[in-house]
């Protein structure tokens, strides 16, 4: 049945539905003219302690009442906020200042919308999560996007050699966190060289010993795997590390690793969601299909206002978790939203499907990054909410720099 509703989901089309009746909309990718996002000049900063802890829930910060109430960022402001912080693998930073080109402020301010009345917290009502057993859909476009990060999120594949993931799990406003001086990410494989299996006594390599090391996820990878299902694996003859639903993950090290200033002080003066963002570039390119980025349309603009997210909830172990939910309410920067998740889930790529310009062909793209269950101030009250950080066209800018180094390939999104 779950296979059936997955089927349904991805390959039936998509129908605009609003208020129970069949629409006729324009549900298309509408490329943009992109604004600039230019390198002014870059200096070295003191290395990063990698002393804090990671914090997937986060209190007091700005929620939709509060962002209706701040000014609208002024130039100045938006150049500061961009500029970003460049962490390298052997730990040290460089801070990067920016100037933005071609930008035409909007003089409406934040604004938010409301869809619905909030539910409370992050699982809502019957769980409605899938978990993604069968390795064709696993190891196929787009679940074959999802990463694992080694502090505990997952990611998002937007690059031979680069993800998408939330910042805080790599720093959480104040230092960056332990375990991501040696980062990795962890990309699926339901197949394991050689069988996954080593002789008794076998030496780890020096890369396995180092990961073991720096990251206990990664070291009691393997052990999670085969805990109370290796007899059952000889009696069907199954190999281990290859039985469907339970993926292995091949580690690959983390070469740096861009975080945007506006995640370390936002317009409010506290953490802001709205830059809670970051992007990782892996040592060594993968060769999986990945997921390109698009610039995040309006509620109005979705199919059925419906978004889509895989993950590695930690309540799930070992297995890749897929969901999919309306959006309750929207504002420039952030949507809430009320989709099944739990930690391990924050980072992961939210995407929907379009149609290509001139095309009748349906695409993906990565709109937003799941932030996470958050506790927002709503009329002096603290509100729970599932957000998503919206890939706007001064993301998209910036994101688009860190894969490119340069902005020649980043005029229109």
């Amino acid at each position: 049945m779950e296979h059936m509703l997955l089927l349904f989901m991805f390959f039936i089309p998509i129908l605009g539905i609003t208020d129970g009746t069949e629409t006729e909309q324009d549900f298309t990718w509408h490329l943009k003219k992109i604004p600039q996002i230019v390198s002014e000049r870059t200096f070295s900063l003191d290395s990063p302690k990698f002393e804090a802890k990671t914090k997937l829930e986060m209190n007091s910060v700005c929620g939709i009442e509060c962002q209706r109430k701040l000014p609208v960022p002024s130039l100045s402001d938006l150049k500061d906020l961009l500029s970003y912080e460049t962490v390298f693998e052997n730990g040290t930073r460089t801070l990067t200042e920016v100037n933005v080109l071609g930008l035409v402020l909007d003089p409406a301010g934040n604004t938010t919308t409301r869809r619905s009345p909030r539910k409370k917290r992050q699982i809502y009502g019957t769980d409605s999560r899938f978990s993604i057993y069968d390795k064709r859909f696993m190891t196929n476009f787009p679940f074959n996007t999802a990463v694992k990060i080694s502090t505990g999120c997952s990611g998002i594949l937007i690059s031979p050699k680069h993800v998408l993931t939330a910042a805080h799990c790599l720093h959480n406003g104040k230092d960056y966190v332990k375990g991501s001086k040696r980062l990795r990410v962890g990309l699926m494989r339901t197949k394991s060289r050689g069988d996954g299996r080593k002789r008794k006594g076998a030496k780890r390599s020096r890369r396995e010993v180092s990961a073991a090391q720096e990251d206990p996820e990664v070291a009691t990878e393997p052990r999670r795997q085969s805990k109370g299902g290796g007899r059952k694996q000889r009696r069907s003859g199954r190999k281990q590390g290859t039985s469907d639903g339970v993926p292995s993950f091949q580690w690959t090290r983390v070469k740096s690793t861009h975080i945007p200033k506006g995640w370390f002080k936002g317009a409010s003066g506290d953490i802001a969601l709205d830059y809670d963002y970051a992007v990782l570039e892996l040592k060594r390119p993968h060769k999986r299909k990945y997921m390109e980025l698009g610039i995040s349309p309006t509620i109005k603009m979705m199919p059925g206002s419906m978004i889509h997210f895989s993950g590695f909830d930690n309540d799930r172990s070992g297995q890749l978790v897929y969901r999919f939910c309306s959006i309750s309410d929207e504002s420039n920067d952030l949507f809430y939203q009320y989709c099944d998740a739990e930690p391990g889930s924050t980072g992961s790529g939210v995407y929907l499907r379009l149609k290509e310009p001139n095309k009748k062909k349906w695409k993906r793209k990565i709109i937003a990054v799941y932030s996470g269950h958050q506790w927002v101030d709503v009329n002096g009250e603290q509100q729970d909410y599932n957000v998503a950080v919206r890939i706007t066209p001064l993301k998209y800018a910036q994101i688009c720099f860190w894969i490119h180094g340069n902005d020649e390939n980043c005029t229109r999104g």
